[in-house]
């Protein structure tokens, strides 16, 4: 008893010297619940709820009844019963339709949001669906189709209700075992199918509701017509969150110089523009005594900019990362208007657990977890030299220094998330930032807000031109960058318990008061130890059994040189391996026959491609792996994946130490167990391309 009674006085007297810090904890204990739900192996029922919920209450109690340092646990407790409720909670109010099997036919809908694809392709998301002889009671609530062929060219408006021909399929699951989960995704979009058209695209109503999302795109249009090419659907990605006009090249080139941050309006577009609107009101205000003398100019100034804020979150469409950006500035802005600190952890923790409160998925997301980690960061570094008063230089070289020390202290901590979400890191993102993020602040968010006051008297596109020629500079350092040799590099995804053990360590050293913080080294070095030693499948295999990758010693290769390319290049990226898949596929051994044969791990890979293969093979042995996009009938006691086992086991990944499936029926979730039925299946598959 006396070495509990020990712990038990260090525990409360550690907790006590935080008193007054710990508030930033809290939406890190809500999260954890959030976490919990989505970890848990299968939908919980309702047993885990009830269980949940007499811990959270217990918890609770303890935090009201028992004040003290320890009171802390219990209030941490009743967070983490909450954020598994609030989860639960939200994947049953967002329940929707899920197409159960491949469709080909007539599809009407109206459109309500236009992006772009993987390949390039514009795409439709449409609501209020039709299907032929599919029951409205089984209808997915929103599809979304890839425009090619004679549809290719056309770009339709928000609201028109429009009719095609088109292949759909339902979202699929993840490309290999513990990959990123479209279904998931899908699902908390309300997504019930995804495909593709090559026919015109049919209008058959007028445009009606979603009178906002068109009157963005109508913004759009003019910025484009203002703005040709690249530099419009720039300009238009800024202005409006419509990115559908930006050609792949240039995202890639924004991608691999690590400015693509710079077209989704982010806390960055959306603190630049309030900051701007903020100051411009505070100095106008400022320059009239009689209004100086008399009025609170700093709350009316942060009053203003919340109101342009909101404004932009409309004009923006509301996406997520943009409501994400949002509800921080609005924190920001509130503490400004009651005289309180506006940049401090308590504001983020406090957005934090709006935002998980409002969207618990979005603790999912890179754009989330990178927005946190980046403000937590910058906040915790700054907080650090202003507590100790060390200064960024003369005054004439502290603004340079401030800018290079944010990009650098940002793009330190959210490092590791992007690394992991996107296996890429680039070289020279920080030389990128500091090139391009200044003229974003001071020349392209003033521009973008001087064109909107021009507009009502037809003279927005002096705003624009300006806006322009700062957005036509940082496409040049985007391009100029990216074409550097080296500009990239491809990181090995890591295991699942790398984020997690980085997220600790930073948290506990930007978060915990005292010499303690320093303990939040050890996750961080062994999230690193654990990165560097991670280790990917011998084999892979993909859910329709097309594409089979067996790991070599030049890298992962592929039995098909064409063909499921978008599987093909998450197994690369996830490899770290930048090769493309024609170059991959000529790492496969020389064929045998109609088969695509390879030896790995002391198995022997046979992957059948087609009809001849299929009728070539009768038989096979313990050490073989057969795998066959075709229904086959074997002899012998092979590991066999054909499309009847894969429906049920999804993609596969084999190894030395055993065999991982990415959809286990007897675990099955949500978005994994959804789906209907009643109608033949197509001939033709159906893709979001």
């Amino acid at each position: 008893m006396g070495v509990l009674s020990f712990w038990h006085a260090r525990s409360e007297a550690a907790l006590e010297g935080q008193r007054g810090y710990l508030f930033p904890w809290a939406p890190v204990a809500l999260g954890l619940g959030i976490g919990f739900y989505f970890l848990w192996p299968g939908e919980p029922g309702g047993a885990i709820y009830a269980v949940a919920l007499a811990l959270g209450t217990a918890g609770g109690l303890w935090a009201l009844l028992r004040p003290g340092g320890l009171s802390v646990l219990g209030a941490g407790a009743a967070l983490i019963a909450l954020g598994l409720g609030l989860a639960g909670a939200r994947a049953h109010l967002v329940a929707a339709p899920v197409l159960g099997f491949r469709y080909y036919g007539p599809v009407e809908g109206r459109v309500i949001a236009l992006d772009r694809s993987a390949s390039d392709a514009l795409r439709l998301t449409l609501d209020r669906v039709r299907l032929e002889d599919v029951a409205p009671g089984r209808t997915p609530a929103r599809v979304r189709i890839a425009l090619h062929g004679g549809a290719a060219d056309w770009r339709p408006r928000p609201g028109l209700r429009i009719m095609t021909t088109a292949h759909l399929a339902p979202p699929e699951g993840p490309a290999e075992p513990g990959g990123f989960d479209f279904q998931r995704h899908a699902w908390f979009q309300r997504l019930g199918a995804v495909g593709y058209t090559r026919v015109p695209v049919l209008i058959v109503a007028p445009a009606e509701g979603a009178r906002l999302a068109a009157f963005r795109m109508a913004i759009a249009a003019r910025v484009r017509a203002v703005l040709p090419g690249d530099l419009g659907g720039f300009a238009a990605a800024v202005t409006t969150g419509d990115r559908s006009g930006v050609s792949l090249e240039t995202l890639q080139a924004l991608r691999d110089s690590n400015l693509a941050h710079l077209l989704a309006i982010s806390g960055l577009h959306m603190g630049l523009l309030s900051g701007f609107v903020f100051a411009a009101l505070r100095f106008g205000l400022a320059l009239i005594p009689a209004l100086a003398l008399r009025l609170p100019v700093r709350r009316i100034a942060a009053a203003g900019a919340l109101v342009a804020a909101a404004g932009y979150l409309a004009l923006s469409g509301g996406g997520v990362a943009t409501q994400r950006a949002f509800v921080m500035t609005a924190v920001v802005l509130g503490a400004l208007m009651v005289d309180r600190r506006a940049l401090s952890l308590r504001a983020v923790a406090l957005a934090a657990l709006i935002l998980l409160m409002l969207r618990p998925e979005s603790l999912l997301s890179p754009g989330f977890q990178m927005s946190f980690a980046a403000t937590t960061a910058l906040i915790a570094v700054f907080g650090a030299l202003r507590d100790g008063r060390l200064s960024l230089g003369p005054s004439w070289l502290a603004p340079v220094t401030g800018v290079v020390l944010s990009s650098f202290v940002a793009g330190l901590a959210t490092a590791p998330v992007g690394a992991a979400q996107f296996n890429t890191l680039s070289h020279y993102g920080l030389v990128a930032n500091l090139l391009a993020v200044p003229v974003m602040g001071l020349m392209v968010i003033p521009a973008a807000v001087l064109a909107a006051c021009l507009a009502p008297v037809g003279l927005a596109g002096w705003g624009l031109w300006l806006m322009g020629l700062g957005l036509r500079w940082i496409l040049a350092v985007a391009h100029g960058v990216a074409d550097l040799p080296g500009a990239t590099g491809h990181l090995v995804t890591p295991g699942p318990w790398v984020l997690p053990l980085f997220a600790a360590g930073a948290l506990v050293l930007c978060l915990w008061r005292g010499r303690g913080r320093l303990i939040g080294v050890g996750p961080v070095a062994l999230a690193v130890l654990l990165w560097a030693g991670a280790e990917r499948p011998a084999v892979l295999i993909s859910a329709d059994g097309g594409l089979v990758g067996v790991m070599t010693e030049r890298g992962r290769a592929l039995s098909k040189p064409r063909g499921a390319g978008f599987v093909a290049g998450i197994w690369l990226e996830n490899d770290g391996d930048g090769a493309d898949q024609p170059a991959a596929a000529a790492r496969w051994p020389a064929a045998q026959g109609k088969l695509r044969v390879a030896e790995t791990s002391g198995l022997r890979i046979l992957h059948v491609t087609g009809k001849g293969a299929a009728a070539e093979l009768t038989a096979c042995n313990k050490a073989e792996v057969v795998v066959s996009a075709l229904p086959l009938t074997l002899e012998g006691d092979c590991l066999q994946f054909d499309p009847i086992r894969l429906r049920q086991t999804g993609a596969v990944a084999l190894g030395e130490t055993g065999m991982w499936l990415s959809r286990d029926p007897t675990r099955a979730r949500l978005w994994s167990g959804a789906g209907v039925s009643g109608r033949r299946q197509a001939h033709s598959p159906g893709r979001d391309q």
